[in-house]
């Protein structure tokens, strides 16, 4: 499997990102200070479970072997084949789902998954999500984080 679609089928399998978003990143976005790979999807930054972060290093290996040169200096993480450009979010989704990865069904029950397991204000806060928009995924999802208030609790 071509790595680049295993790089953004992990990003979309494990935190719910929308492929056109996931075009969007650019190299700075992702870090590894060799003990940790993390990509900055939100605040803070996400860390990349091992098994993905050593492809996020190979990934990052290979993209000064690029087919085109323009693509080896871009600073977008995905480039395009046009200078300066992105990937174009439709060639990734093929990419995904040659690999067996549907986008937007995959994406939907990470969110889902995600909203269940932590309170939906620090999964929006971490994955870039709006507030309302975790809210509503955790109430659809049955979840109980429903009265979760975040910040600082101190008396």
């Amino acid at each position: 499997m071509p790595l680049r679609a295993r790089i953004a089928a992990a990003l979309v399998l494990l935190y719910a990102q929308p492929v056109s978003r996931i075009v969007r990143l650019t190299i700075d976005d992702v870090s590894d200070d060799e003990t940790t790979v993390t990509v900055r999807l939100g605040d803070p930054p996400s860390p990349l479970p091992e098994p993905v972060a050593d492809l996020m290093r190979a990934y990052i290996k290979s993209r000064q072997h690029l087919p085109y040169a323009s693509s080896r200096s871009s600073q977008w993480f995905f480039p395009g084949r046009q200078p300066g450009q992105p990937m174009n979010p439709v060639s990734l989704q093929v990419h995904l789902r040659e690999i067996g990865v549907p986008p937007q069904r995959g994406r939907t029950s990470a969110i889902r998954q995600l909203v269940l397991q932590a309170p939906a204000p620090v999964i929006a806060k971490a994955l870039g999500y709006h507030d309302k928009t975790a809210t509503r995924l955790v109430t659809e999802a049955g979840g109980t984080w429903s009265r979760y208030a975040p910040g600082v609790h101190q008396r």
